[in-house]
């Protein structure tokens, strides 16, 4: 069939769409900037018709309409893979459930686990003459679509770029309903204003980079920092494969500090999953060549993220204990954000030829009650999730330096995690070091 006559068949309303739905049903929702906002709303309206429908998110840019209508979890139950902002608010709300995962291992989970997904809905780009969608900012697990689900819903939005890459489109003979929307703006982030602390951590950092290194920076202050730092240094031929895509990047291109051509895989291309910034990061993805959008199984497989060398990962955490375990994602029992690609690039790099992974944090941060607390500490609260084991964590770093943990001795470790924690905190540290029997010197005259 011609794919326009095609087009005008499968063209219904967003609630014709998701009539289609049936209670037990298992919903995979668009994720970052490519939510089904206007199927979303229409589920939302038939929730009193359904029980017991799965909806499955991933860093959830929007307040899910359907999720928030249903508290009691009869209706919808939402099972969120990372935690934003908005996710964060609403598991402390007790509206949505994490889903713990490594997000190389996403296809994986979306093929073997029970209760398979069988509904997606996604926003894509507008179709071309040959009947194909383009995922746009996100390709992620979309490409396992066509394999997986019964059902397919896109929502079409003109503002959704079209982005190059691996599988990142669908056929029009693949999908099921299609939405015109109004078009929403796609998510914005925009760049948040560093700290004195954050630039401290961001030179530290800076003084271990070198020529040709492969870059993964995630989002946040602190990575944005060393993102300005190198696109005002003298670095060459920086290359880039990292799971998101962030305005740094666009900056670092711009400043001529990134060619990609010291790459062993991918060379000459931006390697990303997704892209999430403002419109100057979208409007540099849109039909530029030399982005490679790949499913999230490439760009986060450690294996495959060690094929390049000198790859040089820099991510945020919370905690850190004396052993170098790293938390990034829960304090106790609450979950804060989730494991993402955290542990995939930390792992990849520290797997890599000359790889680097960092895990930065500020040393203090100020609980409920308004006390100054330490992050570096001799044991996590229980319940608190180990993102990072301390036998792949690599670099630490803190406002008061940076330390290498691979290949250290646990008094070792010790030592040099507490040389770098808040000096108000170093002699209770060491004191609960002695305790646990992982002190060996003491720096104390």
């Amino acid at each position: 069939m011609d794919p326009q006559a095609e087009y005008g068949n499968k063209l219904v309303t967003a609630d014709e769409a998701v009539k289609r739905i049936k209670s037990g049903d298992r919903i995979q929702y668009g994720e970052f900037a490519s939510v089904p906002i206007n199927c979303d709303a229409a589920l939302a309206r038939r929730k009193n018709e359904l029980n017991d429908v799965w909806i499955s998110t991933n860093t959830l840019t929007f307040i899910p309409q359907a999720v928030i209508s249903d508290p009691s979890h009869k209706h919808f139950i939402n099972n969120d893979f990372f935690h934003s902002m908005v996710g964060r608010k609403l598991s402390d709300a007790g509206l949505t459930f994490y889903v713990p995962s490594a997000y190389h291992e996403a296809y994986k989970i979306a093929r073997e686990s029970p209760g398979r997904r069988n509904v997606a809905m996604v926003t894509v780009n507008p179709m071309d003459e040959y009947g194909f969608f383009n995922f746009g900012t996100t390709t992620s697990i979309n490409p396992l679509i066509p394999e997986l689900f019964d059902l397919v819903i896109v929502e079409v939005n003109t503002n959704m770029p079209r982005v190059h890459g691996q599988k990142n489109y669908l056929h029009i003979s693949q999908i099921d309903c299609i939405i015109e929307g109004d078009n929403p703006p796609l998510m914005q982030i925009s760049k948040i204003d560093y700290t004195e602390t954050d630039d401290k951590i961001a030179h530290y950092i800076m003084d271990e980079l070198g020529d040709g290194a492969c870059l993964q920076l995630g989002i946040g202050a602190m990575p944005n920092r060393v993102g300005s730092l190198i696109a005002q240094s003298d670095i060459k031929d920086i290359g880039v494969h990292t799971e998101m895509l962030v305005d740094s990047f666009v900056d670092m291109y711009e400043a001529g500090r990134i060619t990609n051509m010291r790459k062993n895989i991918d060379k000459g291309k931006f390697t990303f999953t997704f892209a999430l910034g403002s419109d100057k990061l979208y409007k540099f993805v849109n039909n530029n060549v030399l982005c490679n959008a790949a499913p999230s199984d490439y760009t986060n497989d450690p294996y495959v993220i060690a094929q390049n060398d000198n790859v040089f990962s820099v991510c945020g955490c919370l905690e850190v204990d004396l052993f170098g375990q790293v938390s990034s994602e829960s304090k106790g029992s609450r979950q804060i954000s989730g494991v993402g690609g955290q542990f995939d690039f930390i792992y990849g790099a520290f797997r890599s030829n000359g790889g680097k992974g960092f895990c930065c944090m500020h040393s203090t941060v100020r609980d409920k009650d308004g006390k100054l607390t330490s992050r570096i500490v001799p044991a996590f609260a229980p319940s608190t999730a180990v993102t990072v084991p301390r036998y792949i964590t690599n670099y630490v770093v803190t406002e008061y330096g940076l330390v290498n943990l691979k290949g250290k001795a646990t008094w070792q470790r010790a030592e040099e995690l507490i040389n770098i924690a808040h000096p108000d905190f170093r002699d209770e540290l060491i004191k609960q070091a002695e305790k646990m029997k992982i002190w060996r010197y003491t720096n104390k005259q």
